[in-house]
């Protein structure tokens, strides 16, 4: 079965146009997270990424309470609200000039 070039490039072009699409629909997925009242809900895998720790330190800030977290149909959750407000209490205040140098 011979198939010409114009007829191959045919086929070709339909199956990348196929391959966008379904990258368009992997794309929009991934980049939906669960919404409740009105708050954003993030996963384990996205608090690593956006906290940079490890999934053992992550179990260490939820068994500890500093970071509040709720659970779905046996999946973790967490507010985005409640992230942010871990990574604000996380910061420590700079040492003043006074007591570096003195």
């Amino acid at each position: 079965m011979n198939i010409d070039r114009i007829e191959f490039m045919a086929w070709m072009e339909r199956i990348m146009e196929r391959f966008d699409i379904l990258m368009e629909l992997a794309i929009g997925t991934k980049n939906q997270h669960a919404i409740i009242d009105g708050e954003e809900l993030l996963d384990n895998q996205d608090i690593l990424q956006i906290l940079k720790i490890s999934p053992r330190s992550l179990q260490r800030y939820r068994s500890s309470g500093k970071l509040p977290y709720y659970t779905i149909s046996g999946k973790i959750y967490y507010k985005l609200s409640d992230v942010h407000q871990f990574i604000r209490e996380s910061f420590t205040s700079p040492l003043s000039k006074a007591k570096v140098n003195g």
